[in-house]
């Protein structure tokens, strides 16, 4: 009578599994193209109290890139079914770590992004968020010499938090 009990527990523990089906959407997005053809990026002025003026270029270029590459949207100068706008409100430095000589080891570089998005199809999910990066270098490396690499990946950082945010609905 065992082994019957144990052969029923087998194929209900297997017909139960079989029954159950997972699916994964690998798009990235959850985007309704039916609906949601084009998206706006407006420039995102530098407001920071330091500025290194190649950073507002860079930042429109790679969030105007990611949404060109990663959706069929239409990337537009205004009027789009999305909007995005906003400014880079802060571009600082700050010493990470003090060596045992008392001067600075590391240095934090910070990028923070006011962001404002609208979605004319569906204004609950509108929202203006503050989206931020950083990243740290030796301090016996000049600024100039490592800025362009560190910003660009700030930058990175930032806009696929705001992929994220806006049209993949994580």
């Amino acid at each position: 009578m065992k082994p019957n009990l144990l052969r029923l527990c087998i194929v209900l523990t297997l017909w139960g599994l079989c029954s159950c089906s997972v699916s994964y959407k690998f798009s990235g997005t959850s985007i309704d193209y039916t609906k949601t053809k084009s998206i706006s990026i407006d420039k995102f002025p530098i407001r920071a109290n330091y500025v290194w003026s190649p950073m507002e270029s860079m930042f429109y270029n790679t969030i105007s890139d990611a949404f060109a590459q990663k959706t069929k949207l239409k990337v537009l100068k205004r009027d789009g079914d999305l909007q995005l706008a906003g400014e880079i409100v802060e571009y600082s430095q700050t010493n990470k770590s003090i060596s045992s000589d008392g001067f600075s080891a590391q240095v934090q570089l910070k990028i923070a992004v006011n962001v404002r998005f609208t979605n004319n199809q569906n204004h609950e999910e509108d929202f203006e968020q503050r989206f931020s990066a950083t990243a740290e270098y030796d301090s016996s490396k000049q600024l100039a010499a490592v800025q362009e690499e560190l910003v660009q990946e700030m930058i990175d950082d930032i806009v696929d938090q705001i992929f994220n945010a806006t049209v993949a609905n994580w």
